[in-house]
């Protein structure tokens, strides 16, 4: 048995109203189809449009999750592992160092 609604269901419409790639509205998530018919749509239709969008946002908020997990994995600095630790470098462990006072450029004293 269908429930009898006592208010009509109000336009899920933000004001954004710029299209996606994919061709959804940015800011309710409705196709074009969607936002055009939905004054004439009945409140159970405009009820499953409802919920198409918020799958849609669930989808949406998923794979920019996922993008901003792939992101940070690959922000490590050079040299770094997952860990936090740093990559041995054998290149580094047989040289040596010395500290003197000429400067690092040949003609520095003319700068």
């Amino acid at each position: 048995m269908e429930q009898i609604e006592l208010f009509t269901i109000e336009n899920p419409c933000r004001g954004v109203c710029e299209n996606s790639v994919k061709g959804f509205c940015k800011g309710c998530l409705r196709s074009r189809e969607e936002r055009f018919h939905w004054h004439t749509l009945s409140n159970e239709s405009r009820h499953q449009v409802l919920e198409l969008c918020k799958q849609r946002r669930q989808r949406l908020l998923k794979a920019r999750q996922d993008r901003l997990t792939l992101a940070s994995s690959k922000a490590l600095p050079y040299g770094m592992e997952e860990g936090g630790d740093l990559v041995p470098n054998t290149m580094l462990d047989d040289e040596t160092f010395e500290l003197t006072s000429e400067p690092f450029y040949p003609d520095a004293n003319e700068y």
